[in-house]
């Protein structure tokens, strides 16, 4: 792979084998610990290592002699600069322009696969997210777990994970009870019928009218005038259906699919629910009994009552917990753990849930479940990322009303008014636990102050000067392979060299975003990425030499087109992981 750091810790695993061969070390030293890190002071070199560090003591030696005994063997190899020996014992080292310039190389020749990484080895990885109940649009809350699920996903991959994207959905409590009767009102409503205002309890919004229309289309009058228990099955079914296929299409105007869909209607009726509940019990998990009053509350009619419970506090949590409830139908954790139950089954060791923070504490009541059903297999576990809410603003107003939903604005009324690419860099710009103001003007503002804008720009940028090139030298080969054959060593300014730099540590950012689960960091490093190409622009308007197009000097204008090159691929490597297409031109 491409990881340059990487590529270094190899290199100093290879002079420590080799002290250890020539009976400088001992054979045996754990190197597990050993690490190859851009130093905290840029100005000590491009790398350090801890080595001496972690392994003198084991090693008999004294830190600092063991430091200047491998910075010896590396200033024996052409592709270290210089190194020296700092503080206790830490090796800092420059490389040689050449291995920056090879670095490039690779970016061109890999292009958005730059950044690829084995870190993961394969594992399969399964990430729930969005996982709205069918009742309705997605609003902004669960656009930006939406967001922030698909970028994880996406950043796992790259960092070699093997992942499956995941909806699950609750299509068996009141909620959709409360959906088909809507739709049923709303069905009587397309069929001529003066239905009024809509009662307490059902769902307002005028989407569902659409729901209603589409009933009739199918069935005409077939449940006008019938009882609810002739209707409410079908017309739930009916309901629930059309409502996802709104949904899907609503994610779709942001560039996500799931590979999968589950929900907990059919693990009730294929008997998962019933599989995990016994499992729980064959295992001698399951009792009845009492629990104490909730802590921290008076309650002087509190009545002990006996329930099914799960003792979880085997497995770390606070109190057991009830798995039905005092009429003996389901506890609403069960149908959780249930599906927990039914990903395990499917071979995921790992699992991920992207949840609203009104969720908080969800991983605290179902990670011992997942502990009691995987047994002796520790390697299974559970992460959940919570997300903070979204409050939309217009030119610094709040914004609560929509057009079709009511009370809320709908996805697709966002991404009508400032884009998908907008609106997943946005959703992305923080950390996923704070809360996210969304204002629709800066959204779309074109300045320096908004992220999108300016990392957009950065890439058009490219573009344009990459254009201008091939209008300048109309004979040149400008393709990326092309590219990577040009005279490199003729960049050679310490602006160009700290351009190379900053791209290279892209792949062990994305390894660190992945290991962190924090994909909003890649909008962090692109916007330092397009500051850094911008600094380099503007450099070149004031200075001559630094200009990246030269008509009197081809090969100098081929290298700096491939510097160019490699920039815009970085940032589209980026952006790809986002789920953004990068632009190459923006208009006012």
């Amino acid at each position: 792979m491409s990881n340059i750091f990487q590529s270094y810790k190899t290199k100093v695993d290879g002079i420590l084998g080799g002290m250890a061969a020539n009976g400088d070390l001992p054979a045996d030293l754990d190197m597990s610990r050993v690490k190859v890190e851009p130093p905290k002071d840029v100005s000590h070199g491009d790398m350090a290592t801890n080595a001496a560090m972690v392994l003198a003591k084991a090693a008999g030696k004294n830190p600092r002699q063991l430091g200047e005994a491998i910075v010896a063997k590396m200033q024996a190899m052409p592709e270290i600069k210089e190194a020296s020996v700092a503080g206790p014992g830490f090796v800092n080292f420059r490389l040689a322009d050449s291995e920056w310039m090879e670095t490039m190389r690779t970016i061109l020749t890999e292009g958005v696969h730059y950044g690829d990484s084995a870190l993961g080895k394969g594992e399969k990885v399964n990430i729930e997210y969005v996982s709205a109940n069918p009742t309705g649009p997605m609003h902004a809350g669960h656009t930006r777990g939406a967001v922030i699920g698909d970028a994880l996903a996406n950043l796992l991959q790259k960092a070699g994970y093997d992942v499956t994207k995941e909806y699950y959905f609750n299509d068996a409590g009141t909620q959709v009870d409360v959906l088909a009767r809507t739709t049923h009102l709303r069905y009587r409503e397309a069929l001529g019928e003066d239905i009024g205002d809509i009662p307490e309890g059902l769902y307002p919004g005028e989407y569902l009218k659409e729901v209603g229309e589409a009933l009739v289309k199918r069935d005409g009058d077939k449940w006008r005038g019938k009882d609810e228990a002739e209707w409410l099955v079908p017309v739930r079914e009916f309901a629930v259906n059309f409502m996802m296929g709104v949904i899907k299409k609503d994610l779709e105007l942001i560039g996500i699919t799931h590979e999968v869909f589950s929900n907990e209607r059919e693990m009730v009726e294929d008997g998962t629910l019933e599989t995990a509940f016994r499992t729980l019990t064959d295992k001698g998990l399951i009792y009845q009994g009492t629990l104490p009053p909730p802590k921290g509350k008076e309650m002087e009619d509190w009545e002990p009552v006996e329930l099914t419970l799960f003792r979880s506090s085997n497995f770390g949590d606070s109190s057991d917990r009830p798995l039905k409830k005092r009429d003996g139908t389901w506890a609403y954790i069960m149908p959780d753990i249930a599906y927990h139950y039914n990903k395990i089954q499917r071979g995921y060791k790992w699992m991920i849930n992207v949840l609203g923070k009104d969720h908080h504490g969800y991983e605290e009541r179902i990670r011992p479940a997942i502990a009691a059903l995987a047994g002796e297999d520790k390697d299974i576990r559970l992460n959940v990322v919570y997300c903070g809410m979204v409050k939309l603003f217009k030119n610094g107003e709040p914004v609560k009303l929509s057009k079709r939903a009511g009370n809320i604005i709908t996805l697709r009324e966002i991404v009508e008014e400032v884009g998908p690419g907008a609106v997943r860099f946005f959703m992305l710009s923080r950390t996923p636990d704070s809360e996210l103001d969304f204002d629709f003007a800066k959204v779309v503002e074109q300045s320096k102050d908004n992220p999108v804008f300016y990392v957009q720009y950065a890439h058009a940028r490219c573009c344009s000067v990459l254009r201008n090139g091939a209008e300048m030298f109309p004979k040149a080969d400008l393709s990326p392979e092309a590219l990577a054959k040009a005279d490199l060593a003729r960049l050679s300014t310490p602006e160009e060299l700290q351009l190379i730099r900053f791209m290279a540590g892209w792949p062990r950012f994305v390894e660190a975003a992945a290991e962190a689960h924090e994909p909003h960091r890649v909008a962090t490093w692109l916007h330092d990425m397009a500051s850094e190409f911008h600094a380099f622009w503007n450099k070149g308007r004031d200075v001559g030499a630094l200009r990246f197009l030269h008509e009197d000097d081809e090969a100098l204008s081929l290298a700096r087109m491939a510097l160019v090159k490699s920039v815009a691929t970085a940032i589209a490597s980026g952006l790809a992981v986002m789920g953004v297409t990068p632009l190459e031109e923006l208009h006012g």
